[in-house]
């Protein structure tokens, strides 16, 4: 247990932003899969309806993963890392391999 006020303070503060990091978390790993199971519904049933709702959780997943880093929930590794693996999965549902370029 904390001896001095200083430390009494520390704990707190430290539990606060546990609380809240917790949350910011939480909700990046949401749109995460938002976006995946956006681009398994896309590639059940194509349509210009399904693309657009791939782009929204796309951009609303990455706005919330930068947001994380600047804030300091997340490491800028693991940012670009969760971002990059969300480009890969939208980019194979979106042009697939197979499909010829224009």
């Amino acid at each position: 247990m904390a001896n001095n006020k200083s430390s009494k303070k520390r704990i707190e503060v430290a539990e606060r932003n546990r609380v809240q990091n917790r949350t910011y978390k939480s909700a990046v790993r949401t749109l995460i899969k938002r976006c995946f199971s956006a681009c398994s519904a896309f590639s059940q049933a194509p349509g210009d309806d399904a693309k657009e709702a791939v782009q929204a959780s796309l951009n609303a997943a990455f706005s919330k993963i930068d947001k994380a880093v600047k804030v300091g929930v997340l490491h800028r590794n693991t940012g670009a890392h969760q971002k990059a693996r969300l480009s890969t999965a939208v980019k194979q549902v979106v042009e697939p391999a197979g499909a010829p370029q224009a």
